[in-house]
């Protein structure tokens, strides 16, 4: 089952990004504070979460006729590793696209690491040829 994340489940979250002691209260401000923006989704088996995704929510500078321009990011995938190649990550991918379609979306892009390209591939992303980046040079 895969459904949308809220206050009870930052703990959990936390977990699944390594994030433990201290830092968990300053994770659930975070949350808090992000509630809007960055939407959490976990996958769980039995009622215990066995994986996550983030769908980020920006708008982008109107354009003529379009005063409205919203699109999202996909961070933070995560499936424990023994649940893996069962579904759970397709799962997570269905409820988010849903979320974007449901949204009017314009598009949803993700920063994948070389590992998960083709899972995302399977999932319905493409290369896209005008996506470029920019990192700072190495001080």
């Amino acid at each position: 089952m895969v459904r949308r994340a809220g206050v009870a489940d930052v703990a959990v979250l936390a977990e699944l990004r390594s994030i433990d002691g201290d830092g968990i209260g300053t994770f659930a401000d975070w949350v808090a504070a992000h509630a809007e923006t960055h939407l959490p989704f976990v996958a769980e088996i039995d009622g215990t979460v066995v994986g996550a995704a983030w769908l980020l929510i920006a708008e982008r500078i109107p354009g003529n006729g379009s005063p409205e321009r919203w699109y999202g990011d996909i961070q933070s995938v995560m499936v424990r590793e023994e649940h893996r190649n069962r579904g759970i990550g397709a799962a997570l991918m269905s409820a988010i696209l849903t979320e974007a379609r449901t949204r009017g979306l314009l598009h949803v892009t993700v920063h994948s690491g070389r590992r998960a390209v083709d899972f995302y591939l399977r999932n319905g992303f493409s290369h896209h040829r005008q996506l470029l980046l920019w990192e700072p040079a190495d001080s």
